[in-house]
């Protein structure tokens, strides 16, 4: 039996045709890097391997969230609190995580939301 597999979808631009990120929307400028607008005045080279930098790293985030899936992960919150769920998904703007089974140290919730600023690591075993 073949696994089922997670696709991940970008919004609709802005000529509502294609995918992908409205320039002069306030949500894009809300979540746009502030070096790479302040390093418009720099040289490109410099502006071009920033990019490729963050989208390295934006890259590796994305596939460490879709080989989380279905699998148990500890997540290291505030206050020094460690607890441990089944991840299930995040939303677009990767602010929550829905996690299942989350272990705390006050029980068991069988289905939770998991702030991401809330959160300060996470791990899981491949």
């Amino acid at each position: 039996m073949t696994s089922p597999v997670m696709v991940v979808r970008l919004p609709r631009g802005p000529d509502g045709q294609s995918r992908g990120f409205d320039p002069t929307s306030p949500r894009y400028h809300a979540l746009a890097p502030s070096s790479i607008q302040a390093s418009n005045n720099c040289c490109s080279s410099n502006l071009r391997e920033e990019q490729r930098s963050r989208s390295g790293l934006r890259e590796r985030f994305l596939r460490s969230l879709i080989a989380m899936a279905g699998k148990p992960v500890d997540f290291t919150m505030y206050e020094r609190v460690s607890v441990t769920a089944v991840f299930a998904a995040s939303d677009i703007d990767i602010l929550n995580f829905q996690v299942s089974h989350l272990q705390t140290p006050l029980g068991v919730q069988k289905e939770a939301l998991l702030r991401c600023p809330d959160i300060i690591a996470y791990a899981f075993d491949l």
